[in-house]
């Protein structure tokens, strides 16, 4: 019913009606979070935009739905695997910020992105230039490192869908609620989102989970990372089917159009790599992110900043090796989030907080000790790196030790510090890269020459049997002919046709003749 028509009614019932005022919404407060607006809904429940009322930011809370609620394993899992994520911290990833139950209600709040996923993006551009997709892949690669080998976790739904690209260009890997810890037990395989998302999706996974989920490790990830790189440069998906069992099949071959096909754009050194990282066998794939991630850092390839984002795209360099060395870079576009537009708040926070903090960490000895401190004490020993990312503390002399990103007064100088080392960590020798992509291309190059000898050879063999076969077909119908003739001719009573007479003066046998 539209707004006039309301009126028109309320015109005809009431005379001079007085407008009626607008009832005040009441905030809908959730612990720290006071509610804004919905965002979405998925399997797990609903997806709303919400205010962090201490460090006033903005945060996606999603609510676990009242039927997930009422089962009990299922929020015990929702629980323990939100407290693990909420570990995981990484500029590419969408950080966890805290989890809790006000009357009943399970909820998540994690780091609000104000942008867009790559799967809109490639709906609106059709496919990348290489350099932005391998900026994309490689800060995916990072994240995903960063998972498999600090926290022994892999993502299992990596896709378009799930990298998110903020207004300023910083690429975001969402959705780890698919994660599952490598090598846990049967009853451990039902991770946040099975109840809506299942088990990933078939157009990038790799062909062991689509075989058996809980059969998946760190390569796993590299298979649909790499089928998503495919996609960005060439707008395309390798493998395809009119149904998921066709799809399946189509992967179990292997068979598929390189990249190079598609767009002659892409470099033959980055169309190998695409090959290994999705090949059908996973024990031909890269083994980690770290060996991906210095191959795609020696093409050189790389784009500072994503093109398409415009004037408002973020530079974005990261830690390369020069010579033997490693060269400090600007990280700063990096590690740019909702966190860091709060950090002088936060300390300004920090600065007023009295309170005893009870600090775990390893001292210059190598000695574990136990240190109080104030809460700005904490953050500058952070700058300046002189607590390790392993340190716990607890707020006063009750509660557990905790690490300190758990705690809101330091997540976000736990960020740049673990990104830092991360970056670091990242430096290697290009000459040795170049020499191993070189040995693979030239070893490549090799098999490719002798498969074309090959089948050049046995086409030729094949020719002169084919032409053998041919000539003892013909010589086959010269010899039945006379046979297949007189066999017709007696059947419809004909005589066959009558030989000519040999004079026996004649011929190589005739006797010599007389001499007079």
């Amino acid at each position: 019913m539209s707004d006039e028509t309301k009126q028109e009614e309320l015109g005809a019932t009431f005379v001079n009606p007085p407008k009626a005022e607008a009832p005040k919404k009441e905030k809908t407060i959730l612990g720290d979070f006071e509610m804004q607006r919905k965002l979405g809904q998925g399997g797990m429940g609903e997806v709303y935009l919400a205010r962090q009322i201490s460090l006033d930011r903005s945060v996606a809370i999603k609510l676990l739905s009242k039927e997930m609620a009422k089962k009990k394993g299922f929020v015990e899992r929702f629980e323990r695997e939100a407290k693990s994520m909420g570990k995981f911290i990484h500029p590419n990833a969408v950080q966890v910020f805290a989890y809790g139950v006000v009357n009943n209600q399970h909820y998540l709040a994690i780091e609000f992105i104000d942008g867009q996923s790559m799967q809109n993006w490639m709906d609106k551009l059709g496919k990348l230039p290489v350099g932005d997709a391998i900026h994309i892949v490689l800060r995916c690669a990072d994240a995903l490192r960063v998972a498999h080998s600090e926290h022994n976790v892999v993502h299992r739904d990596i896709k378009p869908d799930n990298i998110l690209v903020t207004k300023k260009g910083i690429v975001k890997v969402a959705d780890f609620g698919l994660a599952k810890a490598v090598g846990a037990g049967d009853d451990e395989d039902m991770s946040l989102t099975q109840s809506g998302t299942g088990l990933g999706t078939p157009l990038y996974m790799a062909p062991e989970q689509a075989r058996d989920a809980k059969n998946v490790d760190f390569r796993t990830d590299i298979y649909a990372l790499g089928i998503t790189l495919y996609y960005f440069v060439t707008g395309k998906l390798p493998f395809g089917g009119d149904t998921v069992v066709k799809l399946i099949m189509a992967k179990e071959t292997g068979k598929y159009d390189n990249a190079r096909k598609h767009n002659r754009e892409v470099p033959e050194k980055l169309d190998m790599i695409i090959d290994k990282m999705i090949q059908k066998d996973k024990q031909h794939r890269y083994a980690t992110c770290d060996d991906l991630i210095h191959d795609l850092d020696s093409l050189g390839l790389e784009n500072p900043a994503l093109s398409f984002i415009g004037g408002d795209a973020t530079s974005s360099r990261r830690t390369v090796a020069t010579g033997g060395g490693q060269s400090k870079v600007n990280m700063t576009g990096v590690l740019k989030s909702s966190a860091d537009i709060a950090l002088e708040a936060t300390e300004k926070l920090a600065a007023k907080d009295t309170t005893v903090w009870y600090v775990k960490h390893t001292n210059q000895k190598g000695q574990t000790v136990i240190t109080k401190m104030q809460a700005a004490q904490i953050q500058q020993m952070v700058k300046a790196e002189l607590l390790d990312i392993k340190t716990t503390a607890k707020r006063g002399e009750k509660g557990e030790f905790l690490p300190l990103a758990q705690f809101a007064e330091f997540q976000d100088f736990m960020k740049k510090r673990i990104a830092k080392q991360s970056a670091q960590a990242r430096g290697t020798n290009m000459k040795e890269m170049y020499a191993k992509i070189e040995k693979e291309q030239k070893r490549h190059n090799i098999f490719r020459w002798i498969r074309d000898k090959v089948e050049g050879v046995l086409g030729g063999v094949y020719f002169i049997l084919y032409l053998a076969v041919i000539a003892a077909v013909l010589y086959g119908i010269y010899l039945a002919f006379p046979i297949a003739r007189d066999f017709v001719a007696a059947k419809m009573g004909l005589a066959p046709p009558a030989k000519a007479p040999v004079d026996p003066g004649t011929g190589p046998n005739a006797p010599a003749p007389k001499s007079p």
